[in-house]
Parts: structure tokens; C-alpha cells; sequence
């Protein structure tokens, strides 16, 4: 009776350590999208996700009219200012990023919410050290990109709540009060207090902007990153077991009972990661249609002020100069992350080429195409389709803003 205590203590305390593990692989993700109120929670009620609640509402909202809409219109209405229209559509762009990103993690929520399960059993059931250590090395991996995606999001931010405010403070006493995003709202928002309120308002939707854009990008390469430490702990799992046969450790039985489970498994990883996929497949397209053209105005705008010695303050450039530099970092996440589960996917085929295959019965090597053959397409990060995200994604991009910069410097010049 005291060992079965014993037994349960441990199994207790191992499963308490592994959701520790979890909690601080997803912990900067967790609280940020709780703040947001789209956190996929898998220990509360189906329907409590289903129902939209009031923080999601109010971000929504605030987005919605306070930024996304009210630059678009202000677009139509500089077209002939060339630099205000690209002012207006670098900030409508991010807006509209954030609130796609968002609006489809609350529309998946119930997806999402069983890919949380899937992650939070793998952490639990997962009794192996090899394969812990594994799984904790690719955490470790996410969380450190994801803590310098927060950091360049946090010294950005402050920046943007430092130069708005000194905004706010010199128009306190103009005739004229202009507001963080331009837009003729059906109240009078230059009377006081509906131009602070309108002023904060739209100051607390580009931080929620940059913190949903943010949040997102880290949640989606964890889950990634989650997938490549599966994907990896299988690989060592299918060696293990043909060395096992190979060395007639175990029996034909045994092995085919320890290859069926391997590829039962391959089979639930393959389609968690085109789940991931078609969750975000879409959105991720308007999100490299609008972070090219981000990064192609932002750059132009920054090379402009700098080599055109126009009188913009070094505060304003130093803000430009760590806005690009965080849509890089958002970006490269992304394409990280994408590159692993590529690479991580077609090594399971090549892992049973380099395994001793020879050395075991004819019958029991030619199952082992099974493993091979899921794995002949490689798992990929789309962008609608039309694209996959990778390392190669993420040059053709500088590449591509490098020949917009020279194009539109080139039309400005005459050369």
C-alpha cells in the first residue's frame, strides 16, 4: 500500500514538473492572449470559447473605428500627398494585421483549444528524459524569440506612447487639436474631454495593435516549434526501435506493435501541423501582403529622411529605425519556425534510410515505407496558398524592399 502511494506521488509530482514545462513554454503567449480574452484555455467550457467576450469585443472595436477604418478613409482623402498616404497606409496596414490575427484566433478558438489539449498531454505523458529534454530545448528556442519579439515590442511602443504624448501636450493649447489618427467622428471630438478621451482611446489601440501582432506570431511558432520537438522525439523512437529488433532485444511482435504506434503518431502530427496550417493559412496572407508593403514604405520613409536630410527628429527616426526592425523579428519568426517544421518532417524519411534497416528481416524493413512515404511532402507554413513561409521567404523580402527603395529613389532622382 505504501509503494502504490509512493507510485502515485511520483507519477503526481512528474506530471506537476512536465505542466510546469508547459506553463513556461507558452507563458508570454497565455497571459497576453488571456489580456486579449482569445486565450484557447483547454480547462474551461466549449462554450465559454464560443461566446465572444467583453475584452474581445472592446478590442475589436477599438481597432475597428478608432484606427483601421479612420486611416483608410484619411488615404482617400491625401491622395495627392504621397507621403502622408504612405504615413496612413504604414499604420492601417499594422492595424489591420493585428485585428485579422485576432479576429481568426477567436473564430478557431475550438480548433485551437484541442491543439492545447494535444500539447498539454504531450507534456504530461511525455516520461523520457531524451524526449523532455527535447521538448524543453525547442520551448527554450520559442520563448527566446519570442522575448526579443516582446522586447522590440516594448521599446517600440514605448517610443510611440513617448512621442504621443508630447503630441498630446502641445496641442493642449492649439486652436486646431489634431489626433493620433485622422477621421471625422459624429461627435465633437476637438471639445474637451472628447478630445482626450478620443486621443487615449486611439493611443491604447496602436498598443493593442503591436501587442496582438506580438502575441500572435509567438503563439503560432510555439505551436510550431511544439510540432518540430514531436516530430524529433519520433525520429529517436522509430532508430530505437529498429535497433531493438536489430539487436533481437525485443521480438517481431513487439515491433510491429511499436511501428504501428509510430505511425498512428506520424499521422496525428501530419495533421496537427496542416491544422495549424488551414487555422491561419488565409490570415497569413494578408499578413505578407501587408508586412511587404510595411517594410517597403517604412524603409523608403526612413532612407528618405536620413539621406534627404529632411527636419524630422531623431526620436521620430530612432522609432521608424525599431518599427522595421520589429516587423523583421515578427517575420523571421515565422519563417524560423516554418523552416523547422520543413526540415523536421522530410528528416523522419531520410531517418529511416540512415537507420540499420539492413540488418533486419526483408518483411519487417519494407513496413518501414510507410514512415518514408508520409513523409514524401514536406509539412509547410503557407501564406494563402500562393506561398511558404522559409528562410529563403524571409531574403526574398529584403531583396524586394531593397529593389523598391532603388526604383522609387531612382524615379525621384531622374536616373
Amino acid at each position: 500500500m505504501l509503494l502504490l502511494n509512493q507510485r502515485k506521488a511520483v507519477i503526481f509530482y512528474l506530471k506537476l514538473e512536465f505542466l510546469l514545462d508547459l506553463s513556461y513554454a507558452f507563458a508570454l503567449s497565455r497571459q497576453c492572449l488571456r489580456l486579449l480574452g482569445v486565450w484557447p484555455d483547454p480547462r474551461i467550457p466549449l462554450s465559454n470559447l464560443r461566446r465572444p467576450n467583453i475584452t474581445f469585443i472592446t478590442v475589436m472595436f477599438i481597432l475597428s473605428f478608432y484606427i483601421v477604418i479612420p486611416q483608410f478613409i484619411h488615404v482617400i482623402r491625401v491622395w495627392s500627398n504621397v507621403a502622408l498616404m504612405v504615413e496612413d497606409i504604414a499604420a492601417a496596414n499594422f492595424s489591420l494585421m493585428a485585428l485579422s490575427k485576432l479576429f481568426v484566433t477567436w473564430y478557431h478558438s475550438e480548433t485551437l483549444r484541442t491543439l492545447m489539449m494535444s500539447v498539454m498531454t504531450d507534456w504530461i505523458n511525455s516520461t523520457n528524459k531524451c524526449e523532455r529534454s527535447t521538448m524543453l530545448r525547442f520551448a527554450r528556442r520559442g520563448r527566446n524569440l519570442s522575448f526579443g519579439c516582446y522586447a522590440l515590442a516594448t521599446i517600440t511602443l514605448v517610443f510611440y506612447i513617448c512621442f504621443n504624448l508630447l503630441k498630446l501636450y502641445q496641442n493642449n493649447h492649439q486652436p486646431q487639436r489634431s489626433l493620433i489618427y485622422h477621421f471625422v467622428y459624429p461627435y465633437n471630438a476637438q471639445k474637451s474631454p472628447n478630445y482626450e478621451i478620443t486621443f487615449v482611446i486611439q493611443l491604447f489601440g496602436g498598443i493593442y495593435a503591436a501587442l496582438i501582432n506580438a502575441t500572435v506570431d509567438s503563439f503560432i511558432s510555439m505551436l510550431l516549434l511544439h510540432e518540430c520537438a514531436q516530430l524529433l522525439n519520433l525520429r529517436m523512437a522509430l532508430n530505437d526501435l529498429i535497433d531493438e529488433l536489430a539487436n533481437k532485444s525485443i521480438s517481431y511482435t513487439k515491433f510491429k506493435e511499436g511501428l504501428a504506434a509510430i505511425a498512428i503518431r506520424h499521422k496525428h502530427l501530419i495533421r496537427t501541423v496542416k491544422t495549424i496550417n488551414n487555422c491561419y493559412s488565409a490570415v497569413l496572407f494578408v499578413y505578407m501582403l501587408t508586412t511587404t508593403f510595411q517594410l517597403c514604405f517604412q524603409t523608403f520613409r526612413t532612407y528618405t529622411i536620413i539621406t534627404d536630410k529632411l527636419n524630422v527628429s531623431v526620436f521620430k527616426v530612432a522609432f521608424l529605425s525599431l518599427y522595421v526592425v520589429s516587423l523583421l523579428t515578427n517575420l523571421y519568426m515565422y519563417c524560423y519556425a516554418a523552416e523547422k517544421v520543413l526540415t523536421e518532417s522530410t528528416s523522419v524519411a531520410y531517418s529511416v534510410y540512415e537507420s540499420k534497416w539492413y540488418n533486419i528481416p526483408a518483411k519487417d524493413a519494407k513496413n518501414l515505407m510507410i514512415i518514408a512515404y508520409g513523409s514524401i511532402i514536406p509539412l509547410n507554413l503557407t501564406a494563402g496558398k500562393f506561398g511558404n513561409f522559409s528562410m529563403e521567404l524571409l531574403g526574398s523580402n529584403h531583396r524586394q524592399c531593397a529593389d523598391y527603395r532603388n526604383t522609387k529613389c531612382s524615379s525621384i532622382t531622374g536616373i
